[in-house]
């Protein structure tokens, strides 16, 4: 549980609350008794005539109806209700703990999130950009941990933050998750009282998913199309429950083995399936490596690149934006580490 104290006292106000209900329950039943006596003594009204505040034969209604108020349902951060076609993503990865994570975690916040716009709206093309801020949330690491887990979660009051700077800057926040030993399902729903709002995602990375006996870092850990079409009937879920604009599920991939069977992820309405093709390398290479990954890819998953501003130069040239455009499939979520 990520929350037990706020738990403790939400469960205090309600015992309170009931243990007050005597005297409420009381006043209710004089009121009520009052409002019988009252009806029981009110005059009879002669035929045909209505009494105050009624309608009597061809007669009119003495008080206009109050048409109820209804809440306009949620949007994206830059309006609508679905990403695509109109929006292509545009974002850095990071944490603010660890430079080596991606330019999210490096220098100031506010300047990092305006950097998306001045420099990388160029990505955008033809479509209008929504920028996304990709906090890690749960890192993998080495070391299992008391609970085995091989990976470690940020506080609650670092994703307030991130969500505050998001919302800042009309942008998008995606929870990076590398789950250690711990399945995608499982882990997605701790973050679920984030995942209810209509301005944040997940991007899953299965590169740290390690299966027992195993150590992130040591193995490309996995997933499959089973487990990711757990995690988007999931989201499908939230989305209709609480009448949300659609979501972004990312899930990064490096290599061909790092998602086996990915034909079980099927399409979920409400959740825009996305992968992001990861590798450092020289262009050529690196394109290579989003031909022979996306060779899986179902039709309805949108495709995804990632940059490294540091470590693909060098190789070579950081890929230009007339160069990623010309991959297939087409480039809808451009993320930069």
């Amino acid at each position: 549980m990520r929350r037990p104290l706020t738990l403790l006292a939400l469960v205090g106000a309600l015992t309170l609350g009931a243990c007050g209900g005597g005297d409420d329950g009381g006043a209710r039943e004089g009121a009520a008794g009052t409002q019988a006596g009252a009806t029981s003594a009110a005059p009879e009204p002669d035929d045909g005539e209505a009494p105050d505040g009624g309608e009597g034969e061809g007669g009119e209604e003495s008080s206009a109806e109050v048409a109820p108020t209804t809440e306009e349902p949620a949007e994206l951060p830059r309006g609508g209700r679905e990403i695509f076609p109109d929006f292509r993503l545009v974002g850095y990865v990071g944490h603010p703990d660890s430079p080596a994570m991606g330019r999210l975690g490096i220098g100031d916040p506010d300047e990092r999130a305006a950097e998306i716009e001045t420099e990388l709206a160029r990505f955008a093309g033809d479509r209008e950009i929504l920028p996304v801020l990709e906090l890690v949330v749960s890192i993998a690491h080495p070391v299992p941990g008391a609970d085995g887990s091989f990976r470690t979660q940020v506080t609650d009051q670092m994703i307030e933050d991130h969500l505050d700077l998001a919302r800042r800057h009309d942008a998008m926040l995606l929870l990076n998750i590398q789950t250690g030993a711990v399945p995608f399902p499982d882990e997605v729903r701790d973050f679920e009282e984030w995942l209810v709002d209509p301005d944040v995602g997940v991007a899953l990375d299965p590169e740290w998913a390690v299966s027992p006996g195993q150590v992130p870092g040591e193995v490309y850990g996995s997933t499959t199309g089973a487990e990711l079409d757990e995690v988007a009937a999931y989201l499908a879920g939230l989305v209709e429950e609480h009448d949300l604009p659609e979501k972004a599920m990312v899930y990064h991939q490096v290599h061909a083995s790092v998602v086996q069977d990915e034909a079980a992820l099927t399409e979920h309405d409400g959740v825009a399936a996305i992968k992001s093709v990861d590798g450092i390398g020289h262009p050529q290479d690196k394109v290579s490596t989003y031909d022979l990954v996306n060779e899986s890819t179902p039709e309805h998953v949108h495709g995804g690149f990632k940059l490294f501003l540091e470590e693909d130069v060098e190789f070579g040239p950081l890929m230009t934006p007339e160069e990623v455009a010309e991959l297939d499939p087409e480039v809808e979520y451009l993320m930069v580490e």
